[in-house]
C-alpha cells in the first residue's frame, strides 16, 4: 500500500486508529451485551463507553505494549485498560483474539467492499455514455489480432459494460458473504461466552453472526472474497488492453487523454504514450496475485492457527487499495477517451472489403453452391487482395465461377456495411434495459 496508487477513502479504512477505533467498538458492545444478560455490571459496560468512546488511542503506546508483549489484542487491552481504568477488568470477557481480529477485518472488508462498489458504478455510468454515445460507430472486429467483421465501437463499451454489471453483482455477493461476526471463544463454542453476545455485536456492527465458527471465522468467506476482486482486476486489464491496442501508433482508433503540459518521454518529445492504461494492467496483475494466498489461507490446522495472519495484513490493505485507484482511474480513462472515428472507418477499409467475405460466402451458398466450394472461390478472390494485388469486390466480378451464382448488383449488395449492425438496437436492449 503505497501513496502513488491510493486514495484517502479507502487507505482511511486500513489506519491502525481506524482499526482499534472498531476493535473499541467491538469490544464496548460485547461489554454491553453482558451486561444486559447479567454477566458484569451494566455500570461497568457504561464506564467503558464514558470513558473511551471517541478516544485517539495512542498507537505509539499501544506499539511499546506489543514489544513487551508480542501480542497485538494484549497491547491494545492493556492501552484500554489505562484510558478505561479499573471497569477494564470486565472487557474482553470470555472472548479470545480471534473474535476482535476476524470481526475487525469484515468490518474492515464491508466497508472497502461498499467503496468498491461504487467505483464500479463510476465505470458503469462512464461506459453507458460512451457507448450510445458511439453506438454505431464503426469499427473493425478482430480476431488472434486479425482483421474479422465489423463492429461498433458503441458494442465494445457495452462488452465491457455487462461484464462490470456482472462484477457488480459479483461483490455485493462478496460483500454479503464477507460481513459475518464470531464472538465465539476460545474454540467456537460459547463456553466462556453467550451467543446473544455475539449477535448483540453482530447487529451493532452491521454484520450477521457466523453459523459456526471454530476459533476464527472459515476463510473460504474470504478466499471467495479475493477471489472476486481478482475478477473485477481482471476484466479491469481487459478494457486496459482493449484500449492500449486501439492507441497503437498503426492502429490509433482510440487514445487516452493527453492533457496540457503532459510529456510522454523523457527522451522524445513527440510521444504519446498509454501510460495509464499500462499501469492498470500492472495494478491488475498485483489484485490478482493475493488471490492464491487466499486460497490458501482456507487451510488452517484444526480450530485454527496465524498461517493466515500475516498474509491477510498484507493482502487486505493491499487488494483493496490498489483495486479501489485503479477502478477510478479506469472510470477516468473511459470518461476522457479521445475516439477518433475516422480512423476506424480508414482502418476498416484497409483490407479493401474482405471483411465481408463471409456474407459472400453465405450468399453463394443460398443460390445453389456447396459450402466447400463457395469457400474455396471466396478464399481464392481473398488472398490476391492480402497481397495488394486488388480489390475483393472487383475480383468477384470477374470471376466467372463466382458469377454462376451472383450478379453484379447481388455482389454488391454484400458490401452493405450497415447489414452488420442491424441488431445493435436489440443487444443495447439486452444490456442497458429498455430506453
Amino acid at each position: 500500500m503505497i501513496s502513488r496508487y491510493s486514495r484517502p477513502e479507502m487507505t482511511s479504512i486500513w489506519d491502525p486508529q481506524t482499526r482499534f477505533q472498531i476493535w473499541f467498538e467491538i469490544e464496548a458492545h460485547a461489554a454491553d451485551a453482558l451486561a444486559e444478560i447479567g454477566t458484569i455490571p451494566k455500570e461497568a459496560a457504561k464506564k467503558v463507553w464514558e470513558k473511551a468512546k471517541g478516544v485517539t488511542f495512542n498507537v505509539d503506546r499501544i506499539d511499546e505494549i506489543e514489544r513487551e508483549t508480542k501480542h497485538d489484542v494484549i497491547a491494545f487491552l492493556t492501552h484500554l485498560a489505562e484510558i478505561v481504568g479499573p471497569e477494564a477488568r470486565f472487557v474482553h470477557q470470555g472472548m479470545t483474539s480471534s473474535d476482535v481480529l476476524d470481526t475487525c477485518l469484515n468490518v474492515q472488508l464491508a466497508r472497502a467492499a461498499d467503496l468498491l462498489i461504487a467505483d464500479i458504478d463510476r465505470v458503469l455510468a462512464a461506459l453507458k455514455t460512451r457507448a450510445f454515445e458511439h453506438k454505431l460507430t464503426p469499427v473493425i472486429g478482430r480476431s488472434h489480432g486479425i482483421h474479422a467483421e465489423p463492429v461498433t465501437f458503441g458494442l465494445k463499451l457495452a462488452y465491457a459494460y455487462a461484464e462490470f454489471d456482472r462484477n457488480r453483482a459479483r461483490l455485493v455477493a462478496a460483500r454479503k458473504e464477507i460481513a459475518t461476526c464470531a464472538i465465539s471463544g476460545a474454540v467456537g463454542t460459547f463456553a466462556q461466552i453467550d451467543p446473544r453476545v455475539e449477535a448483540h455485536v453482530a447487529k451493532a456492527m452491521g454484520l450477521t453472526v457466523e453459523p459456526i465458527s471454530t476459533q476464527v471465522i472459515p476463510r473460504d468467506r474470504h478466499a471467495m472474497f479475493f477471489a472476486t476482486l481478482g475478477v473485477v482486476a481482471a476484466s479491469m486489464e481487459r478494457l486496459a488492453i482493449e484500449i492500449r491496442h486501439m492507441q497503437r501508433t498503426e492502429v490509433l482508433e482510440a487514445e487516452e487523454f493527453f492533457s496540457q503540459g503532459q510529456k510522454g518521454s523523457s527522451a522524445m518529445p513527440h510521444k504519446r504514450n498509454p501510460v495509464l492504461t499500462e499501469n492498470l494492467t500492472g495494478l491488475s496483475r498485483m489484485v490478482r496475485a493475493y488471490v492464491t494466498p487466499a486460497l490458501e489461507n482456507v487451510v488452517l490446522w484444526h480450530e485454527r492457527d496465524i498461517s493466515h495472519s500475516s498474509a491477510e495484513r498484507m493482502m487486505g490493505p493491499d487488494a483493496t487499495v490498489t483495486l479501489d485507484f485503479g477502478l477510478n482511474r479506469l472510470a477516468g480513462v473511459i470518461e476522457k477517451l479521445l475516439v477518433y472515428p475516422e480512423n476506424m472507418q480508414k482502418n476498416l477499409d484497409r483490407l479493401g472489403g474482405l471483411v465481408h467475405s463471409q456474407r459472400l460466402l453465405l450468399a453463394l451458398t443460398q443460390k445453389g453452391a456447396s459450402r466447400e466450394d463457395a469457400y474455396k472461390l471466396v478464399q481464392r478472390n481473398a488472398m490476391p487482395v492480402w497481397r495488394g494485388e486488388g480489390d475483393f469486390q472487383s475480383l468477384l466480378k470477374k470471376d466467372e465461377d463466382v458469377k454462376k451464382y451472383l450478379s453484379d448488383k447481388e455482389i454488391e449488395e454484400q458490401f452493405d456495411l450497415a447489414y452488420h449492425f442491424k441488431h445493435v438496437d436489440t443487444i443495447f436492449s439486452r444490456v442497458f434495459g429498455k430506453a
